[in-house]
């Protein structure tokens, strides 16, 4: 399965089945076509992107970001409460208990795989041990090219109206 970004308004669509033909986007309308070779469908590794074909692609674990912050604030806060009634027992208990659930939720979500170019997120594929974690020089590289790429939208758009 693959999540496909628009490159428009950066809003991920729904997860579906790769193909070679061009979709919308549900949020803004904007034409999503992919530029992927017919032959990288057939493929069961995952080598390129199955949306634009790029090489360059990172896992990371497939857990939404604000769950596990919210998670940590939550047992900041609640061990400066039991601090500041001296309870340290409490304070330690809390803190390591966050720690605890932090590497049981580590342990048993899967990865996800994302394209640097077009951050499309690909699940369901066997692992590839090409594929290395994040690298924030190479996702500067592309965020620079997305960046460009948004503007050259928006400027076409505002010419054809």
């Amino acid at each position: 399965m693959i999540r496909v970004m628009c490159p428009a308004c950066d809003h991920y669509g729904p997860p579906h089945r790769p193909t070679l033909d061009a979709s919308r986007c549900a949020s803004c309308g904007f034409e999503l076509l992919p530029t992927l070779e017919p032959g990288d469908l057939d493929r069961p590794q995952l080598t390129r992107c199955r949306f634009c074909g790029h090489d360059e692609m990172y896992i990371q674990k497939d857990f939404p970001h604000w769950l596990g912050l919210s998670i940590l604030l939550g047992a900041v806060l609640a061990s400066f409460v039991t601090y500041s009634y001296h309870l340290i027992a409490w304070t330690w208990a809390i803190l390591l208990g966050s720690a605890a659930i932090d590497g049981l939720l580590y342990y048993f979500v899967g990865n996800v795989t994302l394209c640097y170019r077009c951050l499309s997120q690909h699940r369901g594929y066997p692992p590839n041990p090409e594929h290395q974690p994040f690298e924030l020089g190479t996702f500067e590289k592309y965020r620079q090219e997305r960046l460009r790429r948004r503007q050259q939208i928006l400027a076409e758009e505002t010419h054809s109206r």
